[in-house]
């Protein structure tokens, strides 16, 4: 992981950032946790705010209280920033920390854990059925009616976490949540080794699913317009296309990461009849398809969202997929509004912040 960078300089740009100090920030130590009810946070409201004064959350019946050491910041925390899916709280989905209370399961305090971030009931038909991930009444982490992991601590049900293998550093574990995602295209696709694949986006998304789906043998290419960061494929062996105008149409699957509109007509450039797209990316805007074409040349469009923590965490643990690579820097908490700022950047990969 590359060394901090240099503090200082105002937020600016896109995103609505601003500083707000309003009480004393008591850090967390040993021995005063009763004292403990205030923690510092990052605070989606109408804008991002750095607050040292957000309550400790309470794990409900069922839930435990998680320390956060590391998260990450995905192209979904930026677009929360600029109103995607209306969210009020503190955002934050990727994260690596320690179970400090498990009311009910003493056995999971002190571990090390990562987390599936939908909680769903776990008593509704779709929750019956297999489909926990779709419960209606669910809560999403950092996303939808659950404050996230950009803070001190969080809270989860404990069927939602995952220990941590020991060998793991925090910084390998925090890709546990994408790379997830990235492993969900299997479990919704069957992919050939004779199968022609290509991944579209060279985003921290992108490069999971390429190392990912080139596990299976299949011919791949990865297209994206970042030379520098297509290399971290090319030294693996993954072939990749700096533009997709130059890479030959026909492919059974295209998977779009791109989270452009752009991506989705690529994607229907490149796809032949009866292949299937997967949309890995969630629009911040509307996008224009002709669905008549799609049903002419009967094309597959399956949504992607979510995917298994269990098989992700094995390949971070055998050393499979390159996610070292993809770190451009860390940052603490109480710069976390440099850190967005930072992860904006055109051309940006992951970017931490470290929350201990």
């Amino acid at each position: 992981m590359q060394a901090i960078p240099p503090r200082g300089g105002q937020p600016h740009g896109s995103l609505n950032l601003r500083i707000a100090y309003n009480a004393p920030f008591w850090p967390h130590t040993a021995g005063k946790k009763a004292i403990m009810t205030r923690m510092r946070a990052l605070l989606l409201e109408q804008d991002l705010r750095l607050v040292d004064d957000y309550p400790i959350p309470e794990p409900a019946p069922g839930e435990a209280l998680i320390r956060v050491h590391l998260t990450g910041i995905c192209n979904t925390d930026m677009e929360m920033v600029r109103g995607y899916m209306g969210f009020r709280g503190i955002p934050g989905h990727e994260f690596v920390g320690v179970v400090e209370r498990a009311p009910g399961a003493p056995e999971w305090e002190g571990r090390r854990v990562v987390g599936e971030i939908n909680a769903a009931c776990g008593t509704c038909r779709t929750c019956r059925a297999g489909r926990p991930t779709h419960c209606p009444h669910r809560t999403t982490l950092g996303i939808e009616g659950r404050d996230g992991a950009f803070a001190h601590y969080l809270t989860l049900p404990i069927p939602n976490l995952y220990p941590v293998p020991d060998p793991l550093s925090d910084e390998v574990a925090v890709f546990t949540e994408p790379l997830a995602a990235a492993c969900e295209i299997l479990q919704q696709v069957h992919i050939r080794p004779t199968q022609r694949v290509i991944v579209l986006g060279d985003g921290k998304l992108g490069l999971l699913c390429a190392q990912v789906l080139a596990l299976t043998g299949c011919d791949l290419t990865a297209v994206g317009h970042h030379r520098a960061k297509l290399d971290i494929l090319a030294r693996q062996g993954i072939p990749t296309a700096l533009e997709e105008t130059g890479v030959e149409a026909g492919a059974d699957v295209v998977v779009e990461t791109t989270g452009h509109a752009g991506g989705y007509a690529a994607a229907r450039r490149l796809v032949r009849p009866r292949g299937a797209i997967l949309l890995k990316s969630t629009y911040h805007s509307p996008i224009e398809a002709d669905l008549t074409a799609v049903v002419v040349d009967e094309v597959q469009l399956v949504g992607s969202r979510c995917g298994p923590f269990a098989p992700a965490l094995r390949l971070l643990a055998r050393g499979l997929v390159d996610v070292m690579s993809l770190i451009q820097a860390c940052y603490p908490l109480a710069e976390g509004l440099v850190a967005f700022e930072r992860a904006a950047q055109k051309g940006a990969l992951k970017v931490l912040i470290d929350c201990t």
